[in-house]
């Protein structure tokens, strides 16, 4: 049974997980960390964490649990960090968006006799911006939480209870699970995740720089306009390490895009036009009976 978890990132993911977690019914202590002191503070005042730790070092060694949610650099750190201090009965977990790296530095450093387990983890759900003034216990609601499972931890049976009770309190919360493979999340998430945020920031940049100014815009820009560049509104603090770190995935994706857009810009007048809307049409129909939803 799980009854003490450290959250070492305040910010909009943690600040959820930890009152997502009390909705859902933990009784346990939920101890927090954050750089920035006043995240820390946010996420105090609103419930979701119980104390503000300001060692994080020390609040992962009394925790059965250590969340890492942090920009996914600041994540690679503290595996380092964290795989000299703990051990067995110990299991660490992260919400990264790309997991290729971490769980290659997980493989190496956790998952072994007398080591604490390592779960890579991706909750698909966020917002534009981020903070632990965002923060949301219905986040996770109806969202897939994927993890990129490494099985070396069934060898200790307390980490595998631990890694169960983990997937158990994720569930709760109301995520649905799934299994990848890291290479293969990277390389999925590059085309559904990675690749509509870079598309929405290039041609919010590009409205900016072309029409920007122009007194008729908030007049003529229409729902369409706002649901495309919505995801303009992302800081770059929060996808840096996201390109960085999926570098090759994410250039092949939008490499196939701009192929496909020169094709649609060569096929304006040609019923090939007429092709691409049914093929698109098609994409959007079956997502949506295969989601039971709209896209987030």
């Amino acid at each position: 049974m799980i009854e003490r978890i450290a959250i070492l990132g305040t910010g909009l993911l943690g600040t959820s997980v930890g009152l997502a977690l009390r909705a859902a019914g933990f009784r346990g202590a939920i101890v927090g960390w954050n750089r920035s002191p006043e995240g820390g503070q946010t996420a105090l005042a609103a419930g979701a964490i119980d104390a503000l730790a300001t060692d994080p070092l020390q609040a992962a060694r009394e925790s059965q649990v250590v969340l890492l949610a942090l920009p996914i650099y600041a994540t690679l750190d503290f595996i380092e960090k964290l795989a000299g201090v703990l051990g067995p009965g110990q299991l660490v977990t992260d919400v990264g968006s790309t997991k290729a790296q971490i769980a290659a530095a997980a493989g190496r450093l956790f998952n072994a006799p007398n080591r604490a387990a390592f779960l890579p983890g991706h909750p698909m759900a966020g917002k534009e911006r981020g903070g632990a003034a965002l923060g949301d216990a219905e986040l996770f609601r109806g969202a897939v939480w994927l993890f990129t499972d490494d099985p070396a931890w069934q060898r200790s049976p307390d980490s595998a209870a631990l890694v169960k009770g983990w997937r158990e309190w994720v569930a709760a919360m109301g995520a649905k699970t799934l299994d990848l493979e890291a290479v293969r999340h990277d390389e999925l998430v590059a085309w559904v995740s990675h690749l509509p945020q870079f598309v929405a920031t290039a041609l919010s940049a590009l409205l900016e720089e072309q029409v920007g100014d122009a007194p008729e815009l908030k007049d003529v820009g229409g729902r369409a306009l706002r649901e495309m560049t919505r995801l303009g509104a992302s800081p770059y603090s929060m996808w840096r390490d996201i390109a960085c770190t999926n570098t090759e995935a994410v250039q092949t994706a939008l490499h196939a895009l701009e192929q496909r857009l020169a094709h649609l810009r060569e096929n304006l007048r040609t019923p090939e036009l007429r092709d691409e809307f049914e093929q698109a049409n098609r994409f959007r129909r079956e997502f949506r009976q295969g989601s039971g939803s709209a896209p987030r």
